[in-house]
């Protein structure tokens, strides 16, 4: 069975961004997916220093919860996050918890299936949806999608529920995410994991 880890970035444990987290995990469920969910947004979690030790230790240097969460990561097969949108960007303490997350763990991401949901008042979602995305493009990890952008609308607690468009997006996003979770799971078994036959290239600007 597949396994997806929720990370929810939000200071608030069961504020719109959980709700909205929990339509896409009903969804997953449905389909027969295995969830967990994490909560990370109210923990003090500091930024990347690029100090490089991880590279050393095989993880981050500040042995917190980045550190916990990394092992639930690397048995996941896929990754869902969640974030509330402030200043037209992901919440600061979930940035700070994936640019370690990510740059610290040395296991492949590759095929991992993600996919990110933003809720907000009224602006920056798709700035914040863009900027998530990232961290799935730079690990080789197949995104999903819904029918619209994986967005909601809400402001005080529970009114997204109100944004019957969004929670539909929600929805959908949980069946697509379940589908591609299965067809990585049957290419694997089927093909096995798309791999290119050449040394690792690594290059820079400065001649």
């Amino acid at each position: 069975m597949s396994k997806v880890l929720i990370l929810n970035g939000s200071p608030k444990a069961n504020g719109n961004t959980a709700l909205a987290l929990q339509e896409v995990e009903k969804a997953l469920q449905s389909q027969g997916i295995e969830t967990e969910t994490v909560h990370v947004g109210h923990l003090a979690i500091r930024g990347c220093i690029g100090c490089g030790r991880c590279r050393e230790l095989g993880k981050c240097v500040f042995d917190d919860a980045v550190n916990k969460v990394a092992p639930l990561f690397e048995q996941a097969d896929g990754l869902l996050l969640g974030t509330p949108v402030y200043y037209a960007s992901p919440a600061g303490t979930l940035v700070s918890f994936l640019d370690r997350l990510f740059f610290s763990t040395p296991f492949s991401k590759s095929m991992k299936v993600g996919a990110a949901v933003c809720v907000a008042r009224r602006g920056g979602l798709t700035a914040t949806y863009d900027m998530l995305h990232k961290y799935f493009g730079i690990s080789n990890m197949p995104i999903a999608t819904s029918r619209y952008w994986n967005q909601v609308h809400g402001q005080t607690p529970g009114q997204v529920a109100e944004d019957a468009e969004g929670m539909q997006c929600m929805r959908q996003l949980g069946l697509n995410m379940a589908f591609l979770l299965k067809s990585v799971a049957l290419g694997k078994e089927r093909f096995g994991l798309p791999t290119l036959d050449e040394e690792l290239a690594w290059t820079n600007f400065v001649r």
